[in-house]
């Protein structure tokens, strides 16, 4: 494989998705000061509005796009193109949570998650490959999760979407390594977003329980959002093929290398408060 170049952000143009609070919002700021230009999307267009209005001396352009819509995305990228037809950079940020066990959870609920968290982005990816392999020393981002690392009950259908989106990452970087784009695969750990706010509960969870595990998950949300942006971009720069938010996300990691089959009950026996939690993460999840 060849070794790509830093990537270098200033005058490049970056398309973040899920840009309008939490790491995308910070991933915005933190490009804009590094002079690239942006093309933010999100489906909370006030809040969008919002962040771009913050932002100074480069260009902005923002689109209202829900990603769960698969078949509209073609539309979206066409438009985006439009505006700005030499993408350097895709940030594929946008994600959503859904707690519940996989007996709580409806067909529907399931196929929505990994529609938002697996093929929205395989779709952009898709759209938006010919142009970044038309500019030279572009780059990928996909942002999974810790839970794109573990698989804690009452998680099947995020853990699926972000496991799902860590497979198609760490393939699609040794497919394009030679090609010059470089490909990076994002696993926050608790880091302080709106995620537990704005987390769907499984219709098969009971009011009380969804609050309880809200509330009780909320807690875990300690890591600050601008830490894990710049985290995030060193990483791009570096051309770094993984990059591991926050020791939430690190230490699960090194023991579900050494216990593949039974890190939960290490993790549990590590930490008795996150023993206590994990009974009530079935209403919530974590990620960006």
């Amino acid at each position: 494989m060849s070794q790509l170049s830093r990537y270098r952000f200033a005058g490049g143009t970056a398309v973040v998705t899920g840009a309008a609070s939490g790491i995308g919002e910070q991933l915005a700021y933190g490009l804009a000061r590094r002079g690239s230009g942006l093309v933010l999307i999100d489906r909370d267009g006030d809040r969008l509005a919002a962040v771009a209005g913050k932002i100074r001396g480069v260009r902005v352009e923002t689109f209202v796009a829900d990603l769960g819509d698969i078949g509209a995305l073609g539309g979206l990228a066409a438009r985006v193109l439009a505006g700005d037809p030499r993408i350097s950079l895709l940030v594929n940020n946008a994600g959503v949570a859904l707690g519940g066990t996989f007996d709580q959870v409806g067909a529907d609920e399931f196929d929505w998650v990994m529609d938002v968290n697996f093929r929205a982005p395989v779709a952009l990816t898709r759209l938006f490959l010919p142009t970044l392999l038309q500019s030279p020393g572009s780059h990928v981002v996909n942002v999974s999760s810790l839970f794109g690392l573990i698989g804690p009950p009452g998680q099947t259908a995020y853990s699926a979407s972000k496991f799902a989106l860590r497979g198609f990452t760490e393939s699609l970087r040794h497919e394009l390594a030679d090609r010059g784009v470089g490909v990076t695969c994002v696993h926050p750990g608790g880091i302080r977003t709106r995620i537990a706010e704005t987390a769907r509960v499984a219709s098969g969870v009971s009011e009380t329980e969804a609050a309880q595990g809200k509330e009780s998950f909320a807690k875990l949300l300690t890591y600050p959002a601008d830490k894990a942006a710049e985290r995030i971009l060193a990483g791009v720069a570096k051309r770094k093929g993984r990059v591991l938010i926050a020791w939430t996300a690190i230490a699960p990691d090194l023991v579900a290398r050494l216990f593949p089959t039974s890190y939960l009950t290490v993790l549990n026996r590590l930490s008795p408060a996150a023993a206590r939690n994990a009974a009530q993460r079935n209403t919530t999840s974590t990620g960006n």
